[in-house]
């Protein structure tokens, strides 16, 4: 056994960890339009003093910790208020969006099990702009998915389209509110009478715009219903460290009802140690989370969520605007939160994210150029609204000087390579193959971070998955 390192001094720990960070994202600068959500230093100091008063507690035992029961009961009911629950419905505080959708899935999986117990082989109809959380559930629990494509123009799910999908097996729907991609709230009073008709679970994924809706709503006058006053919709999710700006890990999945929620549990009782129950997938956490988000719900309260909303809402106009106006620019559809997608024309739109980047913004790209939707994009928050017009002065010189900007020789041929394959060839040999002609094979780079995005956006999604868990192994070698 080789020996842990030796003791050093708290000066230097804290030392080498800030220079560690120096490299990370500076997202308290408001040039940040991804990952973060900065709320300010006085939330962020109420959230620091709450989540390190209960670091050391334990959410797995509430008869240890009965602070923790009553911080997450109060947490989750503020979420089932904001989402106009009726009485009876119930929920948990999660780690975040995935476990949330995680969790979603596996009741509606349990409770088939329990309800229908004919269905040996569980459908999970998803609308191609469903997060990947509920790819990463299906995958987990054993579901088929079911990819059902969105409308081409809107980006909307598509009603018709997902009845059209539904099978004997077919046990839950999901919806977005709204889509992490485009921003656009999906059709759920139609999809939920659809959901209705076949006796089928219904989530809607409110975890990046579930906590925004209700605000734009009071802001702008439009309703748009998506909640749990869409009778129809048996589960929700929305995440508390996004708009609500508590500190990860804070989100919460709801149900309709106590008794549905009881097929999200997990219980073992032939285990020969202390008895198990975990509502959620972890069972040691710790209070941190939990109580960071109390902390910082009470300290914002309601009229302090609307100002950062109004901020918010005005941010997002205004960028929206502006990316309309610069020449070679396209939106892709109008957001109806602050989740915006936008194009390039006339030259590879990642290239446009490095050009940024190089000016110290951070900018998400998206792949999906083989349905021609390859795109750019801004989560917007209240800490970019100073920066809206600095932002948008620095896209246009960019974009601007793109101008004229070809797809490489390279990335054209992986695209041409990788046109004719079928399934048989989702091979790690053919990734390989195809990565070489893309001039990125074993030990060797890609001459710029676009030049390989726009590599693995010319790949299937199945060989791109594999290059990206290659990336990733790479990347995280234990140091010994």
């Amino acid at each position: 056994m080789a020996p842990l390192p030796a003791a050093k001094s708290a000066d230097d720990i804290f030392a080498t960890l800030e220079g560690f960070a120096g490299r990370d994202a500076d997202w308290r600068s408001g040039r940040t339009f991804a990952y973060v959500y900065d709320p300010g230093a006085d939330v962020e100091d109420v959230a620091k003093r709450a989540y390190m008063r209960f670091l050391t507690e334990n959410a797995l035992a509430p008869g240890a910790f009965p602070s923790l029961v009553r911080l997450e009961n109060e947490v989750v009911g503020f979420a089932l208020n904001h989402l106009n629950a009726p009485e009876g419905a119930s929920g948990s505080f999660t780690t975040g969006g995935t476990e949330s959708c995680l969790l979603a899935v596996k009741t509606a999986r349990d409770y088939a099990r329990a309800a229908k117990p004919h269905i040996t082989r569980p459908e999970l109809i998803l609308p191609t702009t469903a997060h990947a959380a509920f790819h990463k559930a299906a995958h987990y629990f054993g579901l088929k998915k079911v990819l059902v494509d969105v409308d081409p123009v809107t980006f909307r799910a598509d009603p018709a389209a997902i009845e059209a999908a539904i099978t004997p097996n077919t046990i839950q729907i999901v919806a977005s509110a709204v889509s992490y991609a485009y921003g656009v709230l999906d059709p759920v009073a139609e999809i939920a009478a659809i959901a209705q008709k076949h006796d089928l679970l219904f989530h809607v994924d409110g975890c990046i715009g579930g906590f925004l809706l209700p605000y734009i709503e009071r802001i702008t006058g439009v309703a748009k219903p998506f909640d749990f006053r869409v009778p129809g919709v048996t589960s929700m999710s929305m995440d508390w460290h996004k708009y609500g700006y508590c500190p990860k890990a804070a989100s919460v999945v709801l149900h309709r009802s106590a008794d549905l929620r009881r097929f999200q549990f997990f219980a073992c009782a032939e285990y020969e140690g202390y008895a198990i129950v975990n509502p959620t997938i972890l069972s040691a956490k710790s209070g941190g989370p939990l109580a960071a988000a109390w902390a910082v719900i009470n300290y914002l309260g309601d009229e302090g969520y609307l100002r950062f909303v109004r901020r918010i809402h005005e941010a997002t106009q205004k960028v929206m605007a502006g990316i309309q106006a610069i020449p070679g620019l396209q939106l892709l559809a109008p957001t109806d939160t602050n989740q915006i997608a936008f194009r390039a024309e006339g030259f590879p739109c990642f290239h446009l994210v490095a050009a940024m980047k190089a000016k110290d913004w951070l900018i998400q790209p998206q792949f999906g150029a083989a349905k021609n939707r390859d795109n750019i994009h801004l989560s917007i928050g209240q800490s970019n609204l100073e920066h809206v017009d600095a932002f948008l002065a620095d896209l246009a010189a960019c974009t601007a000087a793109l101008q004229g900007t070809k797809v490489s020789d390279a990335v054209l041929a992986v695209r041409a390579a990788a046109a004719g394959l079928g399934a048989a060839d989702m091979t790690p040999a053919t990734l390989l193959r195809l990565l070489d002609i893309g001039g990125v094979g074993p030990g060797k780079k890609p001459s710029s971070a676009a030049e390989m995005d726009l590599i693995l956006d010319a790949l299937p999604p199945k060989l791109a998955e594999m290059a990206l868990t290659d990336a990733f192994s790479r990347l995280f070698t234990p140091r010994r």
